[in-house]
């Protein structure tokens, strides 16, 4: 190829058709690439208190699946954690709100919709939507025993990795 055949390459400019096919391409690419950045922005690294102190009980859900306002009730009420007293020292409270408030979700799904009632996870309407081919029987399984024990079928929960070609349902 010469470049007395191809003279805008031979300036460095790019023809109508290329254009065209980079942002037909581009086009093509943005949800994968938008699917992408929700599962990073989901896995945030987590602060040694919030190991600690709540995935002593159960999984340190990200902060991304709730909205701030969630969060905020949440923190706000941890002697009453949905039948348990949670409480921990007002100064690592501070420290986990701030953290949670900051990281709190703000992808479409989760502004979107009203918060979860009693701001539980497994009540939003996202996540109704995603499991809603799941019987409530499979829920109950001795190996899942519920919805919030997102560990049981995602295999890398703990990492914020809620892949859908991932999930494997136990029996």
């Amino acid at each position: 190829m010469s470049a007395t055949r191809f003279p805008a390459a031979r300036r460095g400019k790019l023809g109508v058709a290329t254009w065209l096919a980079m942002a037909l391409m581009g086009a093509a690419l943005w949800p994968a690439a938008a699917h992408a950045d929700d599962h990073r922005r989901l896995a945030v690294p987590l602060p040694r208190a919030y190991v600690q102190e709540c995935a002593g009980c159960h999984m340190a859900y990200p902060p991304g699946l709730l909205p701030a306002a969630s969060w905020r009730r949440m923190m706000g009420r941890l002697d009453e954690h949905y039948g348990s007293d949670a409480s921990i020292d007002e100064a690592t409270v501070r420290q986990l709100s701030e953290w949670l408030q900051t990281h709190a979700g703000t992808s479409k799904r989760v502004r979107a919709e009203p918060p979860p009632p009693d701001d539980r996870i497994t009540r939003s309407e996202w996540f109704a939507r995603k499991h809603d081919e799941i019987a409530p029987a499979t829920w109950r399984r001795a190996s899942i025993r519920s919805a919030a024990n997102c560990m049981a079928c995602h295999p890398g929960a703990e990492r914020s990795d809620f892949d859908d070609d991932a999930v494997r349902v136990p029996k």
